[in-house]
């Protein structure tokens, strides 16, 4: 059996969300970072560097040599229920990288899988952890801001994915929909809740990919509370936050470098945040995995909110299939440039 008593940990895949991860431990997490593990050597061993593991191109026989006791597992989505169950039935607790699953089937099977083995497993979502997203929460919770009625989300910047496994359906699941959409589910749930309906419209493409690489979501939650979710790998939509909560008696904004809140009547922001640290986020999501596994504190993404992660993401694409826009009756008048209007013949 392998010990639980000091945490050790291995990383599963050598991307870039992985220098993320190794960057974290190298910042002075209490915690080791034993190995990590890529088909392609040369990617791990440039992962591994980053805090002096040892890299390896096998999963199992890095597993069998450092007996780690937790694995982060960093690979395309479509690999993750057979790597995550394997890494399970090991005895090997597991943090899986959003999205969780392509299909909740897989969801279920991952968890099903902790269960039997009576491990620690959750997904990674980073933006749980920007310490300005937890403080909008507990600002949500005071009722400073009254009662919800919309939430805005971004994450909208140019990206080329055409040479990406991002934009291969087969492997990720579907594109910016499941990629960066996943993300903004996650945060909306955490901070107002379940989601209980959504709509989603795919916007134009314009890198020629064979998934969707901009989409608009409108949600709502359980106490009514909207929502509108823009995303896109296709065009910059800059502001200087990324998530916006309107409510009856104030306005709250985290943005990328300052957060801050308004209350109705006030005439000046509080500012109560200084942005999003990834880096940090992703030290206080590995904080939490290891405090879990040393039954010190419950999971902040547990097995329920990545199950609902997944099946949130199934609604999306079947939306998305079903969507239909209603033609709106059409005037006679042409409108033209500088407010000058002509008959249509």
């Amino acid at each position: 059996m392998i010990s639980r008593v000091e945490p050790t940990f291995v990383l599963i895949g050598a991307g870039g969300i992985s220098k993320a991860y190794a960057q974290a431990f190298a910042n002075g997490l209490p915690y080791k970072l034993v190995g990590v593990a890529d088909i392609r050597k040369e990617a791990a061993e440039e992962v591994a560097e980053i805090v002096g593991a040892k890299s390896y191109d096998d999963i199992e026989i890095m597993c069998a040599e450092l007996q780690p006791t937790a694995a982060i597992v960093c690979t395309p989505p479509n690999t993750h229920a057979a790597i995550c169950i394997e890494l399970m039935n090991l005895g090997i607790h597991v943090l899986c990288e959003k999205p969780l699953a392509v299909t909740s089937q897989d969801a279920r099977r991952m968890i099903s899988a902790a269960d039997a083995n009576n491990v620690t497993f959750t997904m990674g979502s980073k933006f749980r952890f920007v310490e300005d997203v937890q403080e909008a929460r507990r600002i949500i919770e005071s009722g400073k801001l009254g009662d919800i009625v919309l939430f805005e989300n971004t994450f909208a910047g140019f990206c080329d994915m055409s040479q990406r496994w991002n934009s291969n359906p087969e492997i990720s699941g579907g594109g910016v929909l499941i990629d960066n959409g996943t993300h903004s589910i996650d945060i909306m749930r955490f901070l107002l809740g379940s989601v209980t309906e959504l709509q989603v419209v795919e916007g134009r493409r314009i890198q020629n990919l064979a998934v969707e690489d901009t989409a608009r979501l409108f949600v709502r939650n359980e106490a009514g509370a909207m929502g509108s979710i823009d995303l896109s790998w296709s065009m910059n939509k800059v502001q200087p936050h990324f998530i916006s909560i309107y409510g009856s008696k104030g306005t709250l904004l985290v943005g990328w470098q300052e957060s801050k809140f308004q209350l109705a009547g006030e005439s000046e922001w509080t500012v109560f945040g200084n942005g999003y640290d990834k880096v940090g986020a992703f030290s206080n999501q590995l904080s939490n995995f290891a405090a879990a596994i040393k039954g010190e504190e419950e999971l902040i993404i547990n097995s329920n909110d990545a199950l609902a992660s997944v099946m949130t993401m199934e609604t999306a694409y079947e939306a998305l299939k079903s969507s239909e826009w209603h033609p709106v009756a059409q005037t006679h008048e042409q409108w033209v440039r500088g407010g000058v209007a002509s008959k249509v013949e």
